[in-house]
């Protein structure tokens, strides 16, 4: 095999690996969505509960980086503080060891089976569950040719004399070579960005006797350091303390490594006593059979015994973190339009977490805007500064909506569960109801003013009272379905449809009380516009918050089959 052919087959070889790495991701979420975002809101203040999150989630999504980029925007948003989000880092270190295990199981040569017998189910099951299963035996078998291939590319290597001079450098028998491997992993995962891509060709190596143990072994710990790289990235652009969690990333891996490396010839021969085998043993084909199985118990130990070292030191790391981060209080002044999403969807579980919690935040800061909206209401006088905050928090609103749109038509795009479909298409109505009740409320608080500035429009106070009365019975039913967001009570509905008729009839009588007023000539009949277009207004926002409960309901999936 010549150079160019050993070139096309290694990356032919690693776009096979890495879809199927993509296709197992994707069938597990399909398969474990709903668990996996409860799991998500298991976080406590318990470091133990955040690494064992960390550990389930990335085992699921098969990315380390996934969970510590979905990490960093839930630090920027504030829903999780830096004591939990280095916990759950932890746990994504330890996750992400499955990859290696999935590698080292004895069943390659069965990778065209695993192909066959997935596709059928995949391709033509109307049962989401039998297509979730076919896609995981469809990833398998992709994850096993992927890597046959890459062996079969590297098996020259083991011969090649430049290959072999160029690794005499790299042998990890020295302090200083154990160094240029861990930097040499390191690199290769910052460049291509994902570290079961990188195990999967240290493993391939390995396997065809290209590289020893301890080499592999070496080279395994820079790729830990190099997957941080993802999370750092992704930390650009946004608060303090998510910037601080991405550096803990970092320096948990770095740290752990020159742990490591202290003891890394005791640790390769623990290893090597743990586990069954001479992993540098050939066999008859020049091949190194045991050292995949070697590969994944190291990279397990390794994740697991640093995670117990630095369990006891995740208040230092904070604080160590928060000292070489300082608080930039320019910066943090910034409030982006989104919350918690970011620039792109992570994978469609997770993206569909996030996106509730992002929706979550648009509630509330929707309350504060009827609470403003209250506020300018309750004046005599008009007060500018107030005005205009209400119209800007509106305008903000309508990014964000967009933004959340954009953001939740890419996960739509992406293979979901009816579930997953219906929530995503739920949290898109949600969105643009909440955005709809706060052009409303900005419509209220110009109305408003016209009445304390224009005096064919003024009201009395009878008239104000009235307003303002209908205006609180609005938000005491906001209340209600911001309550049922989160709690998803279904005996909510009954109280919410009680209260949505109470402010209709409220709203007629409060019109017609007006009407009166005018003809006792108490108003100006000018004034009957206005305050018709507020009462119309306030009607408008419980109608929008009557469909923001229908559309948290159509994500339930009893009230879906009804």
């Amino acid at each position: 095999m010549n150079g160019f052919q050993m070139t096309y087959t290694v990356i032919g070889g690693l776009g096979i690996f890495i879809l199927g790495i993509k296709y197992l991701s994707e069938s597990l979420q399909s398969m474990a969505g709903d668990l996996l975002r409860r799991t998500i809101n298991l976080l406590t203040s318990k470091p133990i509960m955040a690494v064992l999150v960390g550990t389930f989630v990335t085992a699921i999504i098969q990315s380390s980086s996934i969970t510590t980029v979905m990490v960093v925007g839930m630090v920027n948003a504030g829903l999780m503080n830096l004591t939990q989000a280095i916990g759950v880092i932890y746990g994504a270190n330890i996750g992400t060891t499955i990859t290696a295990w999935i590698i080292a199981v004895k069943v390659g040569k069965y990778g065209l089976l695993f192909l066959g017998l997935g596709a059928f189910p995949m391709m033509f099951s109307k049962n989401e569950h039998w297509k979730a299963i076919g896609k995981l035996f469809v990833a398998l078998g992709f994850v096993f040719i992927g890597l046959k291939y890459m062996s079969d590319a590297f098996t020259p290597l083991r011969t090649d004399p430049t290959f072999l001079s160029y690794l005499q450098y790299f042998t990890a028998d020295s302090y200083l070579s154990l160094w240029g491997c861990i930097l040499v992993g390191c690199l290769l995962t910052c460049i291509v960005q994902s570290s079961s891509a990188m195990i999967g060709i240290t493993i391939a190596l390995a396997g065809t006797g290209a590289i020893t143990f301890q080499t592999a072994m070496a080279l395994v710990i820079g790729q830990n350091i190099g997957t941080t790289i993802t999370a750092n990235l992704a930390a650009i652009g946004t608060n303090t303390n998510a910037k601080r969690a991405a550096h803990a990333h970092a320096l948990f891996n770095i740290f752990g490594a020159v742990f490591m490396s202290f003891i890394f010839w005791w640790y390769i021969g623990f290893v090597d006593m743990f586990v069954a085998g001479n992993p540098n043993m050939l066999d008859a084909m020049g091949n190194k059979p045991n050292i995949a199985t070697h590969i994944a118990m190291g990279h397990t130990i390794f994740n697991v015994v640093i995670t117990i070292v630095f369990m006891f030191l995740i208040k230092p790391l904070a604080k160590l973190v928060t000292w070489i981060t300082p608080s930039n209080k320019e910066r943090d002044k910034f409030k982006s339009k989104l919350k918690v999403l970011g620039p792109t969807p992570l994978a469609p579980a997770l993206a569909l977490e996030q996106a509730q919690q992002e929706i979550a935040q648009m509630l509330d800061t929707l309350k504060k805007l009827l609470l403003h909206t209250r506020d300018y209401l309750s004046l005599d006088q008009d007060d500018n500064a107030l005005l205009d905050k209400i119209v800007q928090m509106e305008g903000h609103f309508d990014v964000q909506q967009k933004d959340v749109t954009v953001f939740l038509c890419h996960v739509m795009e992406e293979p979901l569960s009816p579930e997953q479909a219906a929530l995503g298409y739920g949290l898109i109505r949600t969105s643009d109801e909440i955005e709809s009740v706060s052009d409303y409320c900005s419509s209220i608080a110009k109305l408003y003013k016209k009445t304390l500035t224009k005096e064919d429009s003024q009201l009395s106070v009878e008239a104000k009272s009235d307003i303002r009365s209908l205006y609180k019975d609005v938000m005491g039913f906001y209340d209600v379905i911001r309550r049922f967001f989160d709690k998803r009570d279904l005996d909510l509905v009954e109280e919410y449809q009680l209260k949505s008729r109470q402010i209709h009839i409220r709203a007629d009588r409060t019109r017609k009380n007006h009407m009166e007023r005018i003809r006792s000539a108490n108003c100006p009949p000018l004034s009957g516009l206005v305050f018709s277009d507020m009462i119309v207004a306030s009607r408008r926002i419980t109608n929008h918050t009557v469909n923001i409960m229908d559309a948290v309901a159509s994500t339930i999936p009893n009230i879906r089959a009804a």
